[in-house]
């Protein structure tokens, strides 16, 4: 099986909480590698382009106004099938179905404040990428 790469974003309230390394630690012990990875501050622009799938979403501006709110940490990790890993690794969206031993079961605050995102498709995670990261920031 190929090395794939995906894209993942520690939220607000992971960061706000100081819950970076907590989520590198689950991230890397499931055998992903962290190749790229920057705390930013979005902005309005950057979240409303990310999160443009779900413009028409009743939560669309709550989404933006709590992916602004706070320093993010973008990421590209590395592994074999890393797409379908990172979302195990992550766990359901909803913490409270999330399966023991997740990122969301282990920090996340609600369903809203789920402390991580993950591309869901290996085409979705090269767009998502290109959105924060080029080519020189990425170091295998």
């Amino acid at each position: 099986m190929a090395i794939e790469r995906t894209f993942s974003i520690i939220k607000p309230d992971a960061t706000r909480r100081n819950l970076t390394g907590a989520v590198n630690a689950v991230i890397e012990t499931a055998g992903l590698r962290i190749v790229a990875q920057k705390r930013i501050l979005m902005t309005k622009a950057q979240a409303e382009t990310f999160y443009a799938v779900h413009s028409a979403r009743p939560f669309f501006g709550d989404l933006v106004s709590f992916m602004t709110s706070g320093p993010v940490v973008v990421q590209v990790l590395e592994a074999e099938n890393a797409v379908a890993k990172y979302r195990e690794v992550m766990g359901a969206t909803n913490p409270a179905n999330a399966a023991e031993g997740t990122i969301r079961k282990l920090l996340a605050e609600s369903i809203e404040a789920n402390s991580a995102h993950g591309s869901d498709s290996v085409e979705n995670a090269a767009v998502e990428i290109a959105q924060f990261f080029s080519g020189n920031e990425i170091v295998g």
